[in-house]
């Protein structure tokens, strides 16, 4: 069974950083040891970083969430200081989902699909939604546990919107 792990933005910013929360530090040990099982296993691992540039608040995201992150270079768009070593292809994104993973993914003919990181709601729901739609009969699934949200509730919420459209939670 071909699989990969895809890390959505484990980065500074999200965890203790511009737009941090205690649940996003909570994940970052289970995250860590995740990533470590897959690699033992000899599977693929990859890593999206959500990357601004300094216009940040020019931008549509920037003037409805007000809150420069992820600003390219800064120490916040870096991946947490335990993760930023592992190996994996890394991808930018400018928006919430990354269509180059899903073509990614796509194109490396995977099994099964497992997303983990930060935030549930928004970047690790919509890169769920967009590998779906990419490859529909691709087992996807999110391992709950090492996700988090804006909110606790926020994130149950996405959850149960991910289990509506055939994403596992595990």
């Amino acid at each position: 069974m071909k699989r990969l792990l895809a890390v959505v933005d484990m980065q500074k910013d999200f965890i203790d950083g511009a737009l941090g929360t205690k649940e996003a530090e909570a994940i970052v040990p289970a995250v860590r040891e995740r990533i470590k099982e897959y690699l033992t296993a000899g599977d693929e691992v990859v890593f999206t970083l959500d990357t601004h540039e300094k216009d940040y608040m020019e931008t549509m995201e920037g003037r409805k969430l007000p809150v420069p992150h992820c600003i390219r270079g800064t120490e916040g768009w870096e991946l947490d200081s335990c993760l930023k070593d592992m190996p994996g292809k890394r991808f930018e994104k400018h928006t919430f989902g990354s269509m180059e993973l899903a073509a990614y993914i796509k194109a490396g003919g995977y099994d099964r699909i497992e997303l983990i990181g930060l935030c549930t709601d928004i970047c690790v729901i919509s890169n769920a939604m967009v590998i779906k739609a990419e490859v529909p009969e691709t087992e996807i699934c999110v391992r709950a546990g090492c996700c988090a949200g804006v909110t606790p509730k926020s994130h149950e919420n996405a959850l149960n919107a991910m289990k509506m459209c055939h994403i596992d939670v595990i």
